[in-house]
């Protein structure tokens, strides 16, 4: 099943997770520490969402960056993740940040490929393999993909190994901007 079937078919847990899950692992662009989100991750294990508009508050207040002139792409669109984030964990809204987050991380990890075509009409396919795609962007279509099925497989018991799934992606990527702040200084 392809990214945009399994958005389409995903339950609010699963949309907030697989929202969650790209932001998490852009973190390292927002200079979040690994707990930052947390709070809510947290708030998906019982009743999806119940205290997600406070988790959301805390994490926003903690990751409040200083919007300076001249960020670059990735970070912006990163921003635009958390600001975006719904205040109900549900709805129609959660549907439209998940598939929105999707989007913005596979740009991102584009814009970070040194292999990839960084140029704005490059449009990262979600409805087909990975077949053609630069690394970066492959693994992380893939591991969206993979929390998506891990939560309409498992519902909340997919939550620890979706969350592990983004953790590995988030330590990949920071290394990955670490080597790219090297190579800029």
């Amino acid at each position: 099943m392809s990214l945009v079937e399994l958005i389409a078919r995903a339950d609010a847990r699963g949309l907030a997770a697989s929202g969650l899950a790209c932001l998490d692992r852009c973190l390292p662009l927002l200079d979040g520490d690994d707990e930052a989100l947390r709070p809510l991750w947290a708030t998906l294990a019982d009743e999806p969402g119940r205290d997600w508009a406070q988790g959301l508050t805390q994490v926003r207040d903690k990751l409040a960056g200083p919007y300076a002139t001249g960020e670059d792409e990735a970070v912006l669109l990163a921003r635009r993740m958390l600001a975006a984030a719904p205040a109900a964990c549900s709805g129609p809204a959660l549907r439209t940040w998940a598939d929105a987050c999707s989007v913005a991380s596979l740009r991102i990890h584009r814009l970070l490929d040194p292999a990839a075509d960084a140029a704005p009409e490059a449009a990262v396919p979600r409805e087909g393999g990975t077949a053609g795609l630069p690394p970066l962007v492959a693994a992380e279509l893939r591991r969206q993909t993979g929390v998506l099925e891990l939560l309409a497989g498992r519902g909340a018991a997919g939550l620890r190994p979706a969350l592990e799934v983004s953790t590995e992606g988030r330590r990949v990527l920071r290394a990955v901007v670490s080597r790219r702040a090297r190579g800029r200084g």
